[in-house]
């Protein structure tokens, strides 16, 4: 007899209310174990749900742009007899206080209210009697019309939202939604509760940074709109923020990388014949990691009251990517206990899984120094923009022969540039500068990398 398992989202780490972008298969599909079965997009990556086992698809619970978090019900899986481990849930907290200055809260409260003060008919209610009892009371406390507006058909709009909605007696149909393709988002159904801001005094101060003047560009010729790429679109609030709250301040320097390119020839040349390839990153992850220990305060964070240094003893790299949707940074853990063959290894694996979009949450997570390479395109340096918590990053642009005076006569030398972004708040120009040479002084002998 077929065994009927509810299959739900794993644990996503620290990611919650993921929207469903994709759904790959429907009811009555025949599925193998591990066959992606949905696909998420948090804010840093997308990740597919695999099944956990083969069988038949019974019933989705799910449609492309609800948000789901951990243990939220994806589909119902036949298994042939072979019943599924669900993934573990935490403990059910306890639900938080209601604010009165929230509106949302406030407007809850009372169905909220009436569900906890429901009286039960005795131990011999069925459950069908006290969930009668309970929607009796919520829907007294939220208003008639609630049960008018249980569906909303046609609504563009999450069940999250609808359910919101349903309880804070309110019309999504009347709604605009703000969010892709109209959809009406939780900010939408807020901002109805809190209703239209008062307006600002004429003599108010301007607070924050003013918002650039929309301007009609069809004025001056023809135009053509085109969407900003997934990772465009989840990525820049996050650089935003970081420009916003972190003094950048980029040193340059440049390295003479001969030698040590010339060894890199001769490894990438016994690589190819086993299938990868050994570039100049893995060296200088290597370097990097050198000079973090040699000057720690770059392998650390501000703690949240900005009063102290967390300093990390771990070394996990960030590696900016060049993908078709936009750049991504992978996460390569414990580079300090890795040499350059299985770091090359590594990094051309992850740099195909970035490539195809399938990377997960733990890949992008826990860097503590980011490395951002232009080599392969050009340039002659740039201001990376730090990624925080991180207090500095890397950049590197191509290398280039140039002539270079050795006491006696110039000689051709092939040179790396080098540019260091910090967070002016840890560290300053002098260490700056004398981490980036510490650096060069690295790649400029290749013994220093064994010691």
């Amino acid at each position: 007899m077929a065994a009927v398992t509810e299959v739900s989202v794993p644990d996503l780490g620290d990611f919650a209310d993921v929207p469903v972008i994709e759904i790959h298969v429907a009811p009555g599909d025949v599925v193998s174990g591990e066959d992606p079965l949905v696909t998420l997009e948090s804010d840093k990556a997308t990740m597919d749900i695999p099944s956990p086992a083969a069988g038949t698809v019974r019933e989705l619970r799910v449609k492309v742009g609800d948000l789901v978090s951990r243990g939220s019900p994806v589909l119902l899986l036949d298994t042939d007899g072979a019943e599924v481990e669900p993934p573990p849930l935490t403990d059910q907290q306890e639900p938080p206080a209601l604010d009165a200055a929230d509106p949302v809260a406030a407007a809850r409260e009372p169905a909220a209210r009436s569900i906890a003060e429901a009286p039960v008919a005795g131990a011999a209610a069925g459950a069908g009697e006290v969930g009668v009892a309970a929607g009796a009371s919520a829907a007294a406390g939220a208003g008639a019309g609630a049960q008018a507006l249980a569906d909303f058909d046609g609504v563009h709009a999450s069940p999250g939202v609808r359910r919101l909605a349903r309880e804070l007696d309110l019309d999504l149909t009347a709604l605009a939604g703000t969010g892709p393709k109209g959809r009406i988002t939780k900010e939408d159904v807020i901002g109805a509760v809190r209703g239209p801001a008062p307006p600002a005094a004429a003599a108010a101060p301007v607070v924050g940074i003013p918002e650039v003047p929309a301007q009609d560009f069809s004025k001056f010729g023809p135009v053509e709109v085109g969407p900003l790429t997934r990772i465009q679109r989840l990525s820049g609030p996050a650089l935003h923020r970081s420009w916003l709250n972190v003094p950048h301040v980029t040193h340059d320097d440049e390295a003479d990388i001969t030698d040590l390119d010339a060894y890199r020839r001769d490894l990438d040349a016994e690589a190819k014949a086993e299938g990868y390839r050994v570039t100049l990153l893995a060296f200088l992850m290597k370097a990097s990691v050198s000079a973090l220990r040699e000057y720690p305060r770059f392998n650390s964070s501000l703690t949240p009251e900005k009063d102290a240094l967390i300093y990390k003893r771990y070394y996990h790299l960030g590696v900016a990517v060049d993908t078709p949707e936009g750049l991504v940074v992978p996460v390569i853990r414990d580079v300090d206990r890795k040499g350059i063959r299985e770091l090359s290894r590594e990094l051309g694996a992850v740099s195909a899984r970035a490539r195809e979009g399938k990377l997960g949450p733990a890949d992008l997570q826990g860097a503590c120094f980011t490395i951002s390479s232009l080599g392969g395109i050009g340039g002659t340096s740039f201001t990376p923009i730090v990624n925080a918590p991180e207090v500095a990053i890397l950049g590197v642009v191509r290398s280039r022969m140039a002539p270079v005076w050795d006491g006696s006569a110039f000689v051709p030398r092939l040179m790396l540039p080098l540019s260091l972004s910090y967070d002016h708040r840890v560290i300053d120009g002098a260490l700056a500068a004398r981490f980036v040479r510490y650096l060069c002084q690295l790649l400029e002998d290749v013994r220093r990398l064994l010691l």
